[in-house]
């Protein structure tokens, strides 16, 4: 595991969706299903959920389901990220990649093409999100633990606290890469934080038979020939840092 993390953040105390990442999906949960799409990485794995009473469900799934594991503070979520990678045996060249179990569409595809263009360039962060075209809900960044460590040491603001990433530009100059959509589909919203998302994701679960072994352009396909799926949650604005 030394060489790569997968460090997903759960909670349940989303305060828009309680509990969301436990919600059914497909016979199983939010977070399970995202672990199903993400299975040739298993061994990579980690989730990093809460130490404040409430994280039991997430703990019994992962361990229902053979998945490393890490219990940190809910709010210093840049301290959980450092903690999780620490225990778990990084090194300064470890790529630790930053996903939210918010994601059960999440792409193991693209997120292995950041993956294998952070271990075979001289980047130091290579990220797939809403900015280059993809929908929000596929967000993904790799980075070495050694920037990780760098920022939990000198950040001090509680929004770079909260969202890992938002101050590693802060303490070093980053050579940074954004992998490209190619074309703009960032209108679709595959995120789960409210209501209406939940009826979306459940909606194109549906429509796909519940299968969780598609492709990102079989995804998109179905989008683009069913608009009614993605307009389900369309109105939905997404919560600024």
């Amino acid at each position: 595991m030394n060489k790569v993390q997968i460090i997903i953040q759960a909670r349940m105390t989303s305060t828009r969706l309680p509990g969301k990442v436990m919600l059914p999906l497909c016979e199983s949960t939010v977070l399970q299903v995202m672990l199903e799409r993400l299975a040739p990485w298993h061994e990579n794995i980690i989730v990093a959920t809460t130490d404040d009473g409430t994280e039991q469900p997430i703990v019994s799934l992962c361990e229902s389901l053979n998945v490393d594991y890490f219990k940190g503070s809910t709010n210093d979520v840049l301290s959980r990220y450092y903690q999780a990678a620490s225990q778990f045996g990084a090194t300064d060249d470890t790529a630790i990649v930053r996903l939210t179990s918010d994601c059960p569409l999440i792409d193991n595809a693209l997120t292995t093409q950041a993956i294998n263009t952070f271990l075979h360039h001289d980047y130091d962060m290579v990220s797939l999100g809403p900015h280059s075209g993809f929908p929000r809900g596929l967000d993904c960044c790799v980075f070495p633990y050694s920037l990780l460590a760098l920022t939990h040491q000198n950040a001090t603001s509680p929004p770079d606290r909260e969202h890992v990433t938002l101050g590693m530009a802060k303490f070093k100059s980053l050579k940074t890469y954004v992998i490209s959509a190619l074309e703009d589909h960032s209108h679709f919203r595959l995120t789960l934080d409210e209501p209406d998302d939940y009826i979306a994701i459940q909606a194109i679960y549906q429509a796909l038979n519940h299968r969780t072994d598609f492709s990102y352009q079989q995804l998109t396909a179905l989008l683009l020939s069913n608009p009614h799926l993605h307009q389900l949650n369309s109105h939905v604005e997404q919560k600024t840092v």
